[in-house]
């Protein structure tokens, strides 16, 4: 694949998880507004996480990093990719299957492990009967990762990057539908219901998007009788440590989530917060991650190692000169974004004041982990997946000592503060081992001649962007225009980041429309 079709690529995910996440925007607004931070908004929240959580440990953190590797390689020389791809289906079914049976009936157990401040209250009851609900849509959407992995690799990224589109449609529709059959209450579980009941038929709609799309492409996956093929014994051994590293990026997460939940409100602010910063790591991070990984493996496999050296050095360059400006945004501007685009309903001035603080830590911690994206394809791409799991083991002891040692001093911010400290902590470790794998791994000249004009760039658009925000305040909590203010206010940031971008030599504008057009 050329460098260009890596920009191509890059673009069609990069859209289409734009506009999933501006759904999941229209999702959590209506969330705040239904159920603002009270105890149904806690109960689903928690429920929902759950499924989220092991579909990122079984499929995005371990499966599917191990398998597009395998995938790629017997593509690119044509070994059977379709009975190699076949077998992984199987084998992910029928073991999803046993695990789901599980987790609905040890539901009370996670509800506790995820959030033990619930416990004794009405937002355990509620997290558990939700999640029984909910936890079916491991199976369906860590299906759909395992064909994603094969239109990835294909290619073909159009169809698995829209699938998440129609989560947030179905959810955004039962939140209005239960709407029009109930008067909305922060304290009424009917809202909440009505996402749990949601959330599977969700997952199997993403997974028949993905399914006709791997159909169409060649790859007709099938259920049928599992076997244990030697291929599938080398994918799980690949993906083993893997496996372990998306568990002890869990954990991190189940620290965080259970120091927030001894705070009344704390675990929905930190949700809302997550939303924000997910924006620009799900369009940049995200999608750089999905399209460098099967380039990668298919350069490597080519034994073409300058290609690889300049895919990675384009991703990273690409992921920085959009992360950075954004991450200095969330910085200054947290406060009338969160204000603007969740304080209304139940959602009132203290949740947002709780919730900003929040965006700006994890703004803090934005570049981290999109690098983090660009720095581990190079791993998994030689089927490298131990190195990444002793780096991550030593992230959440980082991330646990801070979230448990700083709780008793700034309440729910720790949780926070370990995320952002343990995802730096990781991009350090990342790239000392990268530095091991050869060229690929190196920083080209161009590079390091743009990173500092996009830093500089990005403080240009902050302090612009800082005294744009003072001057529209007024019209920035003013009910009727506050919405094109915000819009009058981004639009400045984007405007002024291009330009001073543009006339000091941080990015050209015409490599993108060339990029474009020639992918």
């Amino acid at each position: 694949m050329k460098p260009i079709s890596l920009i191509a690529g890059f673009v069609t995910v990069g859209v289409w998880t734009l506009l999933s996440r501006v759904l999941g925007f229209v999702r959590e607004i209506l969330i705040a507004a239904y159920l603002g931070a009270g105890p149904v908004a806690e109960a689903f929240l928690i429920a929902f996480s759950l499924p989220n959580m092991f579909r990122r440990f079984f499929a995005e953190g371990a499966f599917n990093m191990a398998f597009v590797p395998m995938f790629s390689k017997r593509l690119e020389s044509g070994d059977d990719p379709q009975g190699f791809a076949q077998d992984a289906f199987v084998a992910m079914t029928f073991l999803l299957t046993a695990f789901t049976i599980l987790g609905v009936v040890f539901m009370p157990a996670l509800v506790w492990l995820m959030a033990s401040g619930f416990d004794g209250d009405a937002r355990f009851t509620l997290a558990v009967s939700y999640g029984r609900w909910a936890f079916p849509y491991i199976l369906f959407i860590s299906l759909a990762a395992l064909l994603s992995g094969v239109l990835n690799a294909t290619g073909r990224f159009a169809a698995a990057a829209a699938a998440p589109v129609l989560l947030n449609v179905i959810l955004v529709g039962a939140m209005l539908l239960a709407a029009l059959f109930t008067t909305p209450d922060a304290s009424d579980p009917v809202i909440g219901s009505a996402l749990a009941y949601a959330v599977p038929f969700a997952g199997i709609a993403q997974l028949v998007l993905v399914w006709v799309a791997a159909k169409r492409a060649g790859f007709p996956l099938a259920l049928r009788r599992p076997r244990l093929t030697p291929d599938l014994k080398k994918l799980a051994i690949i993906a083993a440590p893997a496996a372990l590293a998306g568990g002890v990026v869990q954990i991190n997460l189940l620290v965080g989530r259970n120091v927030a939940s001894a705070y009344d409100g704390a675990i929905a602010w930190l949700v809302y917060a997550d939303r924000l910063y997910q924006l620009p790591l799900g369009v940049v991070g995200i999608a750089i991650g999905v399209v460098l990984l099967p380039d990668l493996a298919r350069r490597l496999a080519a034994g073409d190692d300058a290609g690889g050296r300049d895919a990675f050095n384009r991703a990273a360059e690409l992921s920085l000169a959009l992360t950075i400006p954004a991450a200095v945004a969330l910085l200054t501007i947290a406060v009338p974004l969160v204000s603007v685009l969740f304080e209304r309903g139940a959602f009132s001035s203290d949740d947002t004041a709780s919730t900003a603080i929040a965006v700006m830590i994890y703004g803090l911690g934005l570049p981290a982990f999109v690098l983090q994206k660009t720095l581990q394809p190079l791993f998994f791409a030689r089927e490298d997946t131990k190195r990444p799991f002793y780096y991550a083991v030593a992230a959440m002891v980082i991330n646990a000592v801070i979230a448990i040692g700083l709780a008793p001093h700034v309440g729910f911010l720790a949780a926070a503060l370990a995320t952002t400290f343990a995802a730096w902590a990781m991009v350090v470790l990342l790239w000392r081992g990268a530095r091991s794998l050869g060229d690929a791994a190196t920083l080209d000249a161009r590079f390091k001649r743009r990173i500092w004009r996009i830093i500089l760039a990005s403080a240009i658009m902050g302090v612009v962007l800082w005294s744009a925000a003072a001057a529209m305040n007024p019209m920035l909590h003013t009910h009727t225009i506050r919405y094109i203010a915000l819009a009058v206010l981004v639009s400045i940031g984007i405007g002024v980041y291009g330009l001073s971008g543009q006339l000091i030599g941080a990015f050209k504008l015409a490599e993108f429309r060339r990029a474009m057009r020639r992918g």
